[in-house]
């Protein structure tokens, strides 16, 4: 069962709808066609992006279906015949997805997700497709930036009361997770997909106790074991951090308690960590961590660091849940080739005066190529379906806009990026756990070099094209262009 126990099916553009209406109509329902999922530019001009969101695809995919009250308000629409209500009301999914695992490292220009499947599956399917891999892949990437700007500090999600809606809570902080952050704010979220949740106070807490110290010492009393005080209510250095102090010392020291923590969540917070590390220190706190929230993100998180604040944790909240800097993935869904009745695939492309728009055709397979010796990936490779890479042998690789770059590679290995999920309707892939999608995340961060990881101009990773798969792209480019004279 989905896990939001909903029916999504009508989640869809209405033009699927009407565009099914029509392939129906005019004999085409059953067409074997094939889409690519694929974006076109990395978020915040970064080197990579991180691909989230199958999980929850999977779960649509099973449940696919038109209930009765869709039916009704279809026909209420008045602009379909009761043939295509009928087909609706049998409605399954019944063809085949291919697609990058979560927690993968992807570049523009990847199909991240191949469906085969009649015209009118394929369509349907679209809108959700597309909604999940966007919104997820975005947190994700925005996540794995921010977990590495903090170099090994833990980093919490705090985003829920910023998010755009009870789903993008819920699903940012499950992608915020896979991209390296340690923790969630969202208790829904540890409920539902394991995404460890934890949390202290609010200044109201403190606001509602007759004194500060008071708060604290109640504080520490009912959670001895995780208490963090929020220290900036008030003044952090002339009353917040001093109460805490005694707090600590009187009620969780005598237990032998050092486990806990201060937080601030406003002003100079280089500044009064400094400040707040020297005196915890001097009162024999020395175990006790500074938690740093208020609006951060990577290029915050980074400069802090620089600076020598003294923080051990951070809380990144809306810039994180809604990547406020970049908040648009741009994933498109692309038709890239059909099947005629006895089985030949032909290549389709759409073609664009902007060259960025132009789709490279056909049903295609990735190959990621990594160095033997270094284990780090050097490249991409698309190719076309029925082509292989022998990794015995060289390589010659080029830049598909600028061909005379050349390149020779030696002692690599290739694995294809792209997993069969569905064949025939039925689901072949074993969904992971998201411990384990966030450890295979994790482990390729590690394999992509330091130059593409880099938050500004990151070297350009190559994603480049076979032979065979350049040449069809460019002789249809040709042949549109003649056609078009």
């Amino acid at each position: 069962m989905n896990k939001l126990d909903r029916n999504l099916t009508m989640l869809c553009d209405f033009y699927e709808l009407t565009m099914a209406n029509g392939y129906l109509k005019n004999g085409m329902k059953d067409k074997i066609v094939y889409f690519d999922v694929f974006y076109r530019s990395n978020p915040d001009h970064g080197g990579y992006a991180i691909v989230a969101g199958l999980e929850q695809i999977v779960e649509y995919i099973n449940d696919l279906r038109f209930d009765d009250s869709d039916i009704a308000y279809l026909r209420a629409k008045g602009c379909f015949d009761e043939t295509f209500l009928e087909v609706l009301r049998n409605f399954r999914f019944t063809g085949d997805i291919w697609a990058v695992p979560e927690g993968t490292m992807v570049f523009p220009g990847e199909p991240l997700i191949t469906v085969r499947a009649p015209v009118m599956e394929a369509q349907f399917i679209e809108t959700y497709i597309l909604m999940m891999i966007n919104h997820q892949s975005l947190i994700a990437t925005k996540a794995s930036r921010i977990k590495r700007a903090a170099k090994g500090r833990t980093v919490s999600e705090f985003g829920s009361r910023r998010a755009q809606g009870a789903d993008a809570a819920i699903l940012g902080a499950r992608a915020a997770y896979i991209g390296g952050c340690d923790s969630t704010a969202c208790a829904v979220a540890d409920q539902v997909y394991g995404v460890p949740a934890g949390g202290t106070m609010a200044h109201s807490w403190v606001q509602m106790f007759d004194s500060e110290y008071e708060a604290f010492r109640v504080y520490c009393e009912v959670y001895p074991h995780s208490a963090t005080l929020l220290i900036d209510t008030y003044n952090v250095l002339e009353s917040g951090l001093p109460n805490a102090i005694k707090a600590f010392k009187e009620v969780l020291l005598p237990k032998g308690i050092t486990n806990c923590a201060v937080r601030i969540d406003s002003g100079d917070i280089t500044y009064l960590t400094k400040k707040i590390r020297q005196r915890l220190d001097e009162a024999g706190l020395t175990e006790c961590r500074i938690v740093a929230s208020n609006s951060l993100d990577e290029y915050i998180i980074r400069e802090l660091i620089r600076q020598g604040a003294c923080i051990d944790g951070f809380g990144v909240g809306e810039r994180l849940i809604t990547a406020k800097s970049d908040p648009v993935f741009g994933g498109v869904y692309k038709l890239c080739a059909v099947e005629t009745p006895d089985g030949e695939i032909m290549p389709k492309i759409k073609i664009s005066e902007n060259v960025g728009k132009i789709t490279t055709p056909h049903f295609k397979k990735i190959y990621r190529l990594r160095g033997k010796e270094t284990g780090k990936a050097e490249a991409d490779l698309i190719c076309v379906y029925d082509e292989t890479v022998d990794d015995t042998q060289p390589i010659e690789l080029f830049d598909p806009d600028h061909t005379w770059k050349r390149k020779i590679l030696e002692d690599y290995t290739a694995e294809e990026l792209l997993v069969p999920v569905f064949r025939n309707g039925e689901q072949v892939y074993k969904l992971p756990t998201i411990q384990e999608i966030r450890k295979h995340c994790e482990e390729e961060i590690e394999g992509m070099w330091d130059e593409v990881r880099r938050f500004t101009n990151p070297h350009n990773y190559y994603v480049d094209l076979s032979e065979k798969l350049w040449r069809i792209k460019h002789d249809m480019i040709a042949e549109h262009r003649k056609k078009a004279k």
